[in-house]
């Protein structure tokens, strides 16, 4: 049987001062109903993003990922029953001369094949989970970012509907970017989102030292055909953005519904001018 696990938490935030060190730790589940234990291996890259949309970067070194040195993990391997968990501990020691600005790392776990085989359990397929470490090294630091772009569609085929926004950082340390998102049918008022159960409607976004990141979000539980009024509200480094649009919701099948009946009409047209035609050809 191939083992799955979890780790808890998937990401945390350090505030770090130079010369100081602190402690941490993730918690490793095995949740896999079997008869078979686990076999972990954890180790620390540094982690950094790729384009605007963020892909991960687990393999170069950066300015701001010099953090994956710092830290070391207390127990590196290990063993996890089955249903069962395992808190990792680990250190980060910050140098005198630690730069300010923002470091980031990631908290690699992955199953141990050779173990594994060793206690007679086939792995198919090996794979690992990261934990992000966002930290800021206190000193000089500088927060430089802008929002954009901030976009809502007017005209949708499909459901769900994906708003965007295109952020950007000049700074040295990471930044929270805030959205918030009221969605309401334009023609009755009736409130989509938030909904009465969730009146949550706020997410966040990290947006990385020195990048752009483009973030999308799907507005879910829509009508398939109607007018919805969405309204998106972005703050961000002390910026406040707001745009608020109607958008026609308009199946792919409603276009060819509306072709069929306008193609009816006119066969129905043509059909009877022939008919009348030919009532008056035979007069």
């Amino acid at each position: 049987m191939e083992n799955a696990f979890t780790i808890l938490p998937m990401s945390q935030n350090f505030t770090l001062v130079p010369g100081e060190t602190y402690t941490g730790s993730i918690t490793v589940v095995n949740p896999v109903n079997s008869t078979s234990d686990f076999a972990y291996s954890v180790s620390v890259s540094p982690y950094n993003v790729i384009g605007e949309d963020y892909q991960a970067d687990i393999s170069n070194v950066s300015a701001y990922s010099k953090i994956a040195d710092w830290i070391t993990i207390d127990n590196p391997t290990g063993s996890i029953k089955p249903n069962e968990s395992q808190e990792i501990n680990f250190t980060i020691n910050v140098p005198a001369d630690a730069a300010a600005g923002g470091q980031y790392a990631a908290i690699m776990v992955s199953s141990d094949p050779s173990k594994q085989e060793s206690e007679g359990v086939s792995i198919n397929n090996v794979f690992a989970l990261g934990s992000i470490i966002y930290a800021d090294v206190e000193g000089e630091v500088t927060h430089e970012g802008s929002i954009l772009q901030n976009n809502i569609p007017e005209f949708s085929t499909v459901t769900p509907v994906a708003v965007s926004a295109l952020l950007d950082n000049h700074g040295n340390v990471h930044e929270n970017a805030i959205f918030a998102l009221n969605v309401t049918n334009a023609l009755t008022g009736e409130k989509i989102f938030p909904t009465d159960e969730d009146q949550n409607n706020h997410f966040s976004e990290i947006v990385m030292p020195e990048t752009t990141r483009y973030i999308t979000r799907n507005i879910d539980n829509l009508p398939a055909l109607g007018i919805v009024k969405v309204e998106q509200t972005i703050y961000y480094n002390n910026e406040v953005s707001t745009v608020s649009k109607n958008i026609v919701l308009c199946p792919i099948w409603f276009f060819f519904l509306v072709a069929l009946v306008i193609f009816s009409i006119i066969g129905f047209i043509v059909a009877s001018v022939r008919h009348h035609r030919r009532k008056k050809s035979t007069i």
